[in-house]
C-alpha cells in the first residue's frame, strides 16, 4: 500500500510523517475514536477527480463524534474544504479512499469520554478493490455476531467497534471464504464485516432495517436511490431470516470501500444461477457512471477536486 505524503492534523496540513500520536493516546488505548471512509474517482476523459458525496460522509462523521462526546467547530462543508486542499496538494490522477479520523487526543491512563481533547486528522491515499472477488464472492455465516445499539452503536462507526468486524473478517478468511455476513442477537441479518447487505426475492430488493445494527451505509443509500429512481426495482426494508438467504435469487453487498460486491455462494450453498445477476450487474455498472461523475441527474453528489481546466497527468 502506498502511503500518504501528507495529513491534515492538528489544524493544519503536514507531511504525513509529521502526523504522529504518542503510544498513550486516549483514542488508541481505549478505541474512542469514530471514522469515516469517503472515495474520490479519476474521470480519465474529463481529467477530473471526483470526491463522491462528501457532504453525507462528513454529516455522519459529526454525528458519530457526537456520540462519543466529542466537540467540534467543523462542519461538513469545513472538512469538505480540508479534503479538496489535502487532495490537491497531493496532486492524486487516480481513484483514492479518504480517511477522516476523530479521536479522543490526551495522553492518559483511564477510561471516560469527557473532559478530554477532540481532534480530527484526514489522509487520503491511492486505493482500488477491497474485495478482490468482488462479482463472485464466496461468504459464510460468521459465529460472531453484531454489536448491538445498547451495546457500541453500528450506526457511529467508532474504532473500538471494528474489533468485532476484525474478528468477524478475519475468521472468515481464514476459513477459505471472502466475507462473512453476522446476524444480530435474534438471530436476523444484520450486514458484512463492514458492508450492508442485500437479496433479491421475487424481484424485489430487500434490505435490513436500520434497527438491525447496521451502519446507516451511505453506498446503501445510494444503492436504494439508483435501484428504485433509476432501474425501477421494488425496495423493501425488513428483517431478514438466515435461511431466506439460501433461497435468494441475488445477493450482494456495499459499501465506501468496497462499492458493489456480488454474493453467487453462501455456506457452500449456490446463489441464483452461482453467477453475478442481473440487478447487481446494472447496479455496479450504474454506480461506477455515477461516482465517476459520468450521469448528468446524480452530478450534485459529485464534488470537483481540480478547476475546470484541462489537468496534465503527474509523471
Amino acid at each position: 500500500m502506498t502511503l500518504p505524503r501528507y495529513a491534515y492534523f492538528r489544524g493544519e496540513i503536514v507531511p504525513y510523517s509529521e502526523a504522529k500520536v504518542g503510544v498513550l493516546t486516549h483514542g488508541l488505548n481505549y478505541g474512542t475514536a469514530v471514522f469515516a471512509g469517503v472515495r474520490a474517482y479519476w474521470n480519465e476523459e474529463q481529467e477530473q477527480l471526483y470526491i463522491f458525496r462528501p457532504t453525507d460522509h462528513f454529516q455522519r462523521l459529526l454525528h458519530s463524534a457526537k456520540v462519543m462526546c466529542m466537540d467540534f467547530d467543523y462542519t461538513p462543508d469545513s472538512l469538505t474544504q480540508i479534503t479538496l486542499e489535502l487532495l490537491r496538494k497531493e496532486d492524486y490522477r487516480r481513484d483514492v479512499y479518504i480517511r477522516p479520523l476523530a479521536y479522543k487526543a490526551d495522553e492518559i491512563v483511564g477510561v471516560k469520554l469527557h473532559d478530554l481533547i477532540d481532534e480530527i486528522t484526514i489522509a487520503a491515499l491511492p486505493f482500488d478493490s477491497y474485495v478482490a472477488n468482488d462479482t463472485n464472492a464466496h461468504v459464510t455465516f460468521s459465529s460472531w455476531r453484531r454489536l448491538d445499539d445498547n451495546m457500541i452503536p453500528a450506526r457511529g462507526k467508532v474504532s473500538g467497534a471494528y474489533a468485532n468486524s476484525a474478528l468477524i473478517k478475519t475468521d472468515a478468511v481464514l476459513s477459505g471464504f471472502d466475507e462473512a455476513l453476522v446476524l444480530t442477537q435474534e438471530g436476523h441479518v444484520s450486514e458484512g464485516s463492514a458492508m450492508n447487505f442485500f437479496m433479491v426475492r421475487n424481484g424485489a430488493l430487500i434490505t435490513p432495517t436500520i434497527t438491525e445494527n447496521i451502519l446507516e451505509g451511505i453506498t446503501r443509500r445510494t444503492a436504494i436511490e439508483l435501484a428504485r429512481q433509476v432501474m425501477g426495482v421494488e425496495i423493501i426494508e425488513r428483517p431478514i431470516d438466515r435461511t431466506e438467504v439460501y433461497n435468494s435469487e441475488e445477493l450482494f453487498m456495499t459499501g465506501t470501500a468496497a462499492q458493489v460486491v456480488a454474493i453467487t455462494k453462501v455456506d457452500h450453498r449456490q446463489i441464483g444461477s452461482g453467477k453475478m445477476g442481473p440487478i447487481a450487474t446494472r447496479l455496479r455498472e450504474l454506480y461506477q457512471q455515477v461516482v465517476r461523475g459520468n450521469f448528468e441527474e446524480y452530478r450534485h453528489w459529485n464534488t470537483p477536486v481540480y478547476t475546470s481546466e484541462k489537468i496534465t497527468a503527474a509523471d
